[in-house]
C-alpha cells in the first residue's frame, strides 16, 4: 500500500469519525431518547442515533470508497472488491448512551485479511479521538494531542483492570475473569469501548472481555497495538472475528493474565 493510499485511508476515517458524531450528539442526553431491544431475551439497546451514525459513515464511503466492503453492527456486510472492509460499530455501548454516562464511543476500522489495520475510537460528546495504524498512533482532546503510549506494569498485583463482566459473558468465563480480578490492585466496570481507550493513553493495563462481535474489538486491536500493547482471545490466539478478548499493555502483564484464563476456561 502506497503512502497515498495509507493516507486516504487515515482521512476517510477521519470523516467517518466527524460524521458519526454530528448524528449523535443532538440525541444524547435529549429527554425524548428511545431505544428499542434487540432480543427476545435480554436487553441489548439500539437508538435512532445508532442508525444515523452508521448510515452517515456509509454515505462517506459510497461516495469515496465504493470499492471497499463494509460491515456495520445495524445494517449489516455488503460487499467489496478491493480486499478491505470498513468495520463499523456507530455507539459501542448503548447502554451507557442511553443513560446519559460519556462513555461510549464511534468504532471505525479498517481490515484486510489478516485483521485490523487501522481504527479509532472517538468519544465525540467530550471530544476525544484515538487513532492508530498506518504509521498513526495519537489521541487528542480537551488536553491538546500527545503520542499513544502503554504502561510497563509487569506485576498483576499493580495492574488495573476494566471490564463489562458481569454483564455479559457466562457463568464459566464470569469466574475465569474472577480469578484475575482477584489478582490486581483495581478493577472498574462497564465502560465498554472507552476502557480499550484509556489501556492506549497509558491509564490502565487489561481489559478484560467475553461475547464480542467483530465490530466491538477491531477498531481497539488497531488502537491498541499502535500504542505498544497487545489484543488476542484468551488462548493468546487472534481475536478481531470478536468472542473472548484480552487486551495488555504489554506482553509481561498479558502472559499474567492470560495464564489464569487459559487455566480456568
Amino acid at each position: 500500500m502506497t503512502e497515498n493510499e495509507q493516507h486516504e485511508l487515515v482521512e476517510t476515517a477521519h470523516a467517518l469519525a466527524d460524521a458519526a458524531g454530528h448524528a449523535i450528539l443532538p440525541f444524547f442526553r435529549s429527554a425524548d431518547l428511545s431505544s428499542e431491544n434487540k432480543l427476545s431475551e435480554g436487553f441489548d439497546p439500539v437508538t435512532v442515533a445508532d442508525r444515523a451514525a452508521e448510515e452517515a459513515m456509509r454515505a462517506i464511503l459510497a461516495e469515496r470508497r465504493p470499492q471497499d466492503a463494509v460491515f456495520g453492527e445495524e445494517f449489516g456486510a455488503t460487499s467489496g472488491t478491493s480486499g478491505l472492509t470498513w468495520v463499523l460499530d456507530p455507539i459501542d455501548g448503548t447502554r451507557g448512551f442511553i443513560s446519559g454516562t460519556p462513555t461510549w464511543g464511534v468504532l471505525i476500522a479498517v481490515s484486510d485479511n489478516t485483521g485490523p489495520i487501522l481504527g479509532i475510537i472517538d468519544q465525540p460528546y467530550i471530544n476525544e479521538r484515538f487513532t492508530g495504524g498506518l504509521g498513526q498512533g495519537r489521541r487528542t482532546g480537551p488536553q491538546g494531542a500527545a503520542d499513544l503510549k502503554t504502561r510497563a506494569t509487569g506485576a498483576l498485583v499493580d495492574a488495573t483492570l476494566f471490564t463489562t463482566f458481569p454483564e455479559v459473558g457466562s457463568a464459566e468465563e464470569g469466574a475465569a475473569f474472577r480469578r484475575v480480578a482477584e489478582q490486581v490492585k483495581l478493577v472498574r466496570y462497564g465502560m465498554d469501548c472507552y476502557a480499550y481507550a484509556l489501556l492506549a493513553a497509558g491509564q490502565i493495563d487489561l481489559v478484560i472481555e467475553a461475547g464480542l462481535n467483530s465490530y466491538d474489538i477491531q477498531a481497539p486491536i488497531a488502537v491498541i497495538e499502535a500504542a505498544g500493547g497487545l489484543v488476542t482471545d484468551w488462548q493468546g490466539g487472534p481475536v478481531h472475528e470478536g468472542g473472548r478478548a484480552l487486551a495488555a499493555a504489554n506482553p509481561e502483564i498479558h502472559a499474567a493474565a492470560l495464564a489464569i484464563l487459559k487455566e480456568t476456561v
